[in-house]
């Protein structure tokens, strides 16, 4: 049976990756202690490790080897973490300005029938106003 799965490519952020699940392996790999991470990031574990979790199916390596007392980066996680920074040094880009309307201000309808005014000369069918 094939996968219908896009083909990862690794070291590349196609959009499955987010920014604050690059900002959280970044944290960890800083901190290399996930309790401590999570509570820097005011985060539970469940979510650093899902989001760490989400960048190794990235890369489609562990990124972390976890066999020892303490999380160590491997060569991979070093790369992954400076990809990261790099990704997240990067300005994020607002999002583009709606268009404008085509035309001016919209003015108020001025009803049917009523010819074009010409200045100074008063409106037709209706009474100067004296002094």
């Amino acid at each position: 049976m094939r996968s219908i799965l896009p083909r990862r490519t690794p070291g590349r952020y196609p959009g499955r990756v987010k920014t604050s699940q690059l900002h959280h392996f970044v944290v960890a790999a800083e901190e290399l202690h996930f309790p401590r991470a999570a509570q820097l990031l005011d985060i539970s574990r469940q979510k650093l490790n899902s989001s760490i979790a989400a960048v190794e199916l990235q890369y489609d390596k562990p990124l972390f080897d976890r066999s020892a007392s303490e999380p160590r980066l491997t060569r991979e996680g070093q790369r992954a973490l400076d990809d990261a920074r790099a990704e997240l040094a990067k300005p994020s880009t607002p999002p583009p300005a709606p268009p404008r309307p085509p035309g001016g201000k919209a003015k108020a309808s001025k009803g049917v029938g009523r010819g074009k005014v010409l200045k100074g000369e008063p409106k037709p069918f209706k009474k100067r106003q004296g002094r």
